[in-house]
């Protein structure tokens, strides 16, 4: 009887190479492109639509005079929650294309090894395009720890991340124009990079909860994942359903309060309160901004309305600073990693450097 035959492996030289990852297929691409540009293309017309239509309701539709606070108010809030959440979801589809590209172990990764003072601006600059909010500030903070970033360089990353904020930048820039937008994102950074610097200086690693440093595991791993043309698009779209899904009532709220601003408040109060002749309008912004929670679209409204009514530039751009970098919540959350003699250093010096730039703003412009 013939025994069987037996094919024995082919040796691994010889092996045949793994097959490469399937491409998205063609028609799938041209679909989704197809359907990324009828959106735009519908974005764009209801844009266009906003204030006419805005207008027709408040002064047609409603009955409402022109002229009256009422009036004021209602087109205010009836132009601008439009507006606001049609550029927060462009805003939030493009940003969630970048940010496909940028995960939080590529982030430490880059950040790993460079010393303080290179670490401090590239810190700054990923804090743009890195998701950052309460929810993260835990676990970021101690991947950043766990890979040996010093502490310096990671806070310039805490302070840029929701103070640069990407939304507010292109906001900024839509409602006010490139000169603010630029010195929004010229200032922030500024204070990022000095902050996280001096911080550094001070030798404040004592003062993080020491469950951070004994909770060092595997080094980071990079996200594998390959996403096509398709995948960064849906990426995008996740981005806007989670991202403005959760804040369109604060948009709201933000709104609402800038539009009773709008209306209601008195020129010259807000003049004498916020104005560039009182010292004192700047820290006290600052003050009244740090308990405030809002994220940067809820505030834009508000600083709108702020900047109509005859407050100072440099005043309100204090106020917002504090009011998205140094948020009460966030501290809190920070509380489970940071000892509280270095929150208190940390607010310290951010507060300081947003003083600062609040005085310089209302001094030259």
């Amino acid at each position: 009887m013939p025994l069987p035959v037996v094919e024995s492996p082919a040796p691994a030289c010889c092996a045949p190479p793994p097959a490469p990852p399937p491409a998205a297929a063609p028609g799938r691409t041209g679909r989704t492109a197809l359907l990324l540009a009828v959106g735009l293309g519908t974005w764009a017309a209801a844009y266009a639509a906003i204030q006419p239509v805005s207008e027709w309701l408040s002064f047609r539709a409603l009955g409402l005079a022109p002229a009256s606070r009422l009036g004021q108010s209602v087109a205010f809030f009836l132009f601008d929650t439009p507006k606001v959440l049609l550029l927060l979801a462009l805003i939030v589809f493009a940003v969630g294309i970048v940010r496909s590209f940028f995960t939080a172990e590529r982030t430490r990764a880059i950040l790993a090894g460079k010393r303080e003072s290179v670490g401090n601006v590239l810190a700054a600059l990923l804090g743009i395009v890195t998701p950052f909010c309460s929810c993260s500030a835990v676990p970021l903070f101690i991947g950043f720890v766990e890979v040996g970033i010093p502490l310096g360089v990671t806070l310039s990353f805490l302070v840029s991340a929701p103070m640069v904020n990407e939304i507010a930048l292109v906001m900024l820039f839509g409602m006010f124009g490139w000169k603010v937008a630029a010195l929004y994102l010229a200032t922030g950074l500024s204070i990022a990079i000095v902050s996280g610097f001096v911080l550094g200086r001070l030798k404040l690693e004592r003062f993080v909860e020491p469950w951070v440093y004994e909770s060092m595991q595997a080094e980071a791993t990079f996200q594998k994942e390959r996403l096509g043309f398709t995948g960064r698009v849906q990426k995008g779209l996740e981005a806007v359903r989670e991202i403005v899904g959760k804040v369109w009532p604060w948009v709201l709220a933000g709104i609402a309060i800038g539009a009773g601003i709008h209306g209601y408040v008195p020129e010259g109060l807000l003049v004498s309160f916020m104005g560039k002749s009182a010292w004192w309008s700047v820290p006290l912004a600052v003050i009244i901004g740090v308990p405030m929670y809002s994220n940067a679209a809820g505030i834009i409204p508000v600083v709108e309305a702020l900047l109509g009514k005859g407050a100072a530039l440099g005043t309100v751009l204090a106020f917002m600073m504090a009011v998205i970098a140094l948020s009460l919540p966030e501290m809190i959350i920070l509380r489970k990693v940071l000892k509280p003699r270095l929150i208190a250093v940390f607010v310290g010096v951010v507060a300081t450097g947003i003083m600062l730039v609040g005085w310089l703003f209302n001094a030259v412009l």
